[in-house]
């Protein structure tokens, strides 16, 4: 038996699952996956500013 058959398989594209069991992984893919976390954050931050400016430029077409 191969070690690659006792680990678990990763999902492939690597992407952070929230809830995900985490015992399984190590310090170096427990910091990755706080920067990726962090990245999508910001990622999802930047949207929601722009979805409200949007909102806001309505709100101000139609309130006379």
């Amino acid at each position: 038996m191969d070690l690659d058959d006792l680990m678990p398989a990763k999902k492939p594209g690597g992407g952070a699952a929230i809830g995900e069991n985490l015992s399984t992984l190590s310090v170096a893919e427990l910091e990755h996956r706080i920067k990726d976390l962090e990245a999508e954050i910001d990622r999802v931050r930047l949207e929601l500013d722009r979805k409200k400016q949007h909102e806001a430029a309505a709100r101000s077409l139609f309130k006379s």
